[in-house]
Formats: structure tokens, C-alpha cells, sequence
């Protein structure tokens, strides 16, 4: 069985061509249906796609790395060439290694941060929803969690973290003498949003707004500290009264225009803006970060923030690789043994026609009267000759390099003396 994976990520690719290849959660499973037409309609399947990275992870009788490869810059629109520049393929245990660490939060923006292991989750979720997830690769993720969950428990690859969140409000702090004078909205009502909320709500600002195309899920958030909510169709009449904007949709088209930003700073008299653009693709144009009072960040801009504390970290990324190194082992070991599979398959199933065989004949003998100690002795005899038939046949062979195999083979398999 073939293992492979293909993605880019925030170290290969720029925010804006990642934004070609952010796959919705709701169209996944569509997704992954054309995904198996394109590669095989045998293989399995997964697609993790985040802010960060879209990684597809296969396996299958035959690698279909190419056309895995031809199929994603088919969805993005570019060629596949140009793709390629961008892009990085795994195979086998170097493909089991990433996830890996990927789960465990090696790879990722934010040294050790857990939402990842999160995503993953939905996406084996999702595949196994699809009918795209076989034992293969369910066995690999199931292994990527355990890891997961060994290096969380047992390193502090996770202390002193400084998340997307936290590194939003670090940064509004420096804008802002007071976040508790400032007003605050969030776009969207996902989880990062939700995040995000969390994080500013500590700092008390005098208001916090959830703009989201449901209000109902917008509701659901602001419950939590006392916000209002708005229509994504109030926006722009609405964006000059907040300080900072967060935003992170799954809208496939930016949703606060160059134009709404200009009229919003004029109706604040150019007081400054902070914003910041967590979503990918992007949810406010790009063009807006050459305004004069407005500082844009998105996810690409704030990983020099969430680097702080790195080096405090860096002592426990060798015992988290070694947690790796030994999931990788056997893996792969479990990977080796599923070759055998078929030929176990076959084989068992030969041993039960013998066997079969040799009960129907002595059930026919016993109904004739036949005494059972000579029935047995039959039945013993006939299923002891079929199981060596084999091995007297190769050793009766012309070929002498054959018989001096099979010579080695039996003395292997049937003259081992019991330990």
C-alpha cells in the first residue's frame, strides 16, 4: 500500500494563492468526490484545509502524486507547472512524519499550538463522511493523534504559545493606550472569531459587535459577552464606528472593500483603524493596508508576533521529534505487515477448504459405521498430507537451487524446535 501527501503551507506558499485552495467545510465532501475521480476511485482520501495550509494525504495500490497534483491546480486555477513551485510531496514514512507533525503542532505557524489537531479531526471526519477514508488512512490519522496527544501531555511544546488571538490583541494594545475605551467588531462567528472574542472580552472594551451572515450564530456568540449583532449587510454604513475590525469568514470574495474603508476613515476625521484579516482568501482588499490610518494585518503579518517565546520552547521540539520519530517506526512496521494481508487471506482460505473437505469425508465414513478411531486417523492424515504436498513437491524438484530454497524454507517454517 502506497502512502503519499501533497500540500502548501504558510513556508511554500504566499496568503493569496493559498486563498485558491481553501476548500468549505459544508463542500467537502463533493470535494473529495471529485478528488477520487481525478486520482482513483480506489484510493482513499483527506483534505485538510486551513489558513495555514492545504495538505491532501492519499494512499492507494499505486502513488497518484501527479494527478493529486493536476487535480488541485485544476480546483485553483493555475497550472499545474506553477503549482508545483509551491508545493511540497511526501511519501510513505516522510508522509507519516508530516502528519505527524502536523498534529502535534511542530509544523505549524504558532510553535505547538492545538487548534490544529482540532482541524485535522474535522477532516478525517469529513473524509470518513464521504466514504473517502479506508484503513490505511485512518490508521495514520488515529496515529497522528495518539502522538498528539503524547507530545501534549508529556513536553511543553505548548507552554507560553502565543495564538492568533493573543497576538491580535498584543498588537491592538500597541495601537491603543486603552482597549477599554475602544470598540471593537468581529466579523464572522466561526471559531477563530471565537477565539479572538475570547481574548479581546478580557480586556473589557466599551463594545464588542458580531457582524455574521446568520444571525442566529452571531447571536449564539454574543450571548457569551454581552455583544450586539449586526447584519454583514450593515457593514458598510456601519464600519466607521469601530476602532478595531477582526475578520475571518469563509467568503470566497473580500467583504470590506478599499471604497468602505475610505469612507469609513473619513467619517472618523482620520482616526486610525486597526484591522486585522484572518481569513484566507482574504476578507478585506488588500489595497486597504496603503491607507494612512489603517493597520492590516493578516495571518502571514502577525507570524512575526506569535514567534516571540520560541526559543523558550526550541529545549522540547527534540523530545516531541523523538515522540515522531517512534510513531514513524511503527507505522511504518503496521504499513509492512498490511503487504502479507492478501497472502494471509489466501492462504486461510485454503486451509478452510482442506479442512472442508476432509470433515465432509469423514462425516460420510461415520454415517456409514465406519469406526471413529479409523475415521480420525483418515481425517488427520488427509489434511496433514494436503498441508505438505507443497513443501515434498519442491523438494523433489529438478531444480537445485530451488530444492536447496525450499530446503531452508521448511526447515524454517516446520522443523523449528518450540522455545
Amino acid at each position: 500500500m502506497a502512502v503519499w501527501a501533497l500540500g502548501l503551507n504558510h513556508n511554500t506558499a504566499p496568503l493569496d494563492l493559498r486563498g485558491r485552495f481553501a476548500f468549505a467545510t459544508e463542500q467537502m465532501g463533493a470535494t473529495l468526490d471529485g478528488l477520487r475521480r481525478a486520482v482513483s476511485q480506489d484510493s482513499e482520501v483527506a483534505i485538510l484545509s486551513t489558513c495555514n495550509r492545504t495538505e491532501i494525504y492519499g494512499a492507494g495500490s499505486e502513488r497518484q502524486i501527479q494527478q493529486t497534483l493536476d487535480w488541485l491546480a485544476q480546483s485553483g486555477g493555475v497550472s499545474a507547472d506553477a503549482l508545483k513551485t509551491h508545493t511540497y510531496t511526501l511519501q510513505e514514512n516522510d508522509a507519516a512524519r508530516h502528519a505527524f507533525r502536523v498534529a502535534s503542532g511542530l509544523d505549524s505557524m504558532v510553535l505547538g499550538e492545538p487548534q490544529i489537531l482540532g482541524q485535522m479531526k474535522d477532516a478525517v471526519r469529513a473524509a470518513s463522511d464521504a466514504g473517502a477514508l479506508g484503513t490505511t488512512l485512518n490508521q495514520l490519522f488515529q496515529r497522528s493523534f495518539a502522538i498528539a496527544k503524547e507530545v501534549r501531555s508529556s513536553t511543553e511544546i505548548g507552554a507560553h504559545s502565543i495564538s492568533m488571538a493573543a497576538a491580535a490583541v498584543r498588537l491592538a494594545s500597541q495601537l491603543f493606550e486603552d482597549l477599554g475605551e475602544t470598540h471593537v467588531l468581529f466579523v464572522g462567528a466561526g471559531e477563530m472569531i471565537e477565539l479572538c472574542s475570547t481574548h479581546f472580552a478580557a480586556k473589557n472594551p466599551k463594545s464588542i459587535t458580531i457582524a455574521n451572515r446568520t444571525l442566529e450564530r452571531g447571536e449564539q456568540l454574543a450571548g457569551r459577552f454581552g455583544a450586539e449583532v449586526m447584519r454583514l449587510s450593515d457593514l458598510p454604513d456601519r464600519l466607521a464606528e469601530f476602532d478595531a475590525v477582526i475578520s475571518c469568514t469563509a467568503s470566497t470574495l473580500p467583504i470590506i472593500g478599499l471604497g468602505a474603508v475610505e469612507r469609513a476613515l473619513k467619517k472618523r476625521k482620520r482616526r486610525p483603524m486597526f484591522m486585522v484579516d484572518l481569513a484566507v482568501p482574504r476578507d478585506i482588499e488588500p489595497e486597504v493596508k496603503k491607507l494612512g490610518d489603517v493597520y492590516l494585518y493578516t495571518v502571514d503579518d502577525l507570524a512575526g508576533v506569535v514567534q516571540t517565546g520560541q526559543a523558550n520552547r526550541q529545549a522540547a521540539v527534540a523530545q516531541a521529534e523523538a515522540i515522531v520519530d517512534a510513531g514513524v517506526q511503527s507505522f511504518m512496521h503496521w504499513l509492512d505487515q498490511r503487504h502479507t494481508v492478501p497472502l494471509i487471506q489466501q492462504l486461510n482460505a485454503q486451509a478452510d477448504a482442506w479442512r472442508a473437505h476432509e470433515m465432509a469425508r469423514a462425516r460420510k465414513a461415520l454415517a456409514k459405521g465406519e469406526d471413529v478411531e479409523a475415521v480420525l486417523e483418515a481425517l488427520s492424515k488427509g489434511l496433514t498430507q494436503k498441508m505438505l504436498h507443497g513443501a515434498f513437491a519442491e523438494l523433489h524438484g529438478a531444480d537445485t537451487v530451488a530444492r536447496e530454497r525450499a530446503s531452508h524454507a521448511i526447515e524454517h517454517f516446520f522443523l523449528r524446535k518450540e522455545r
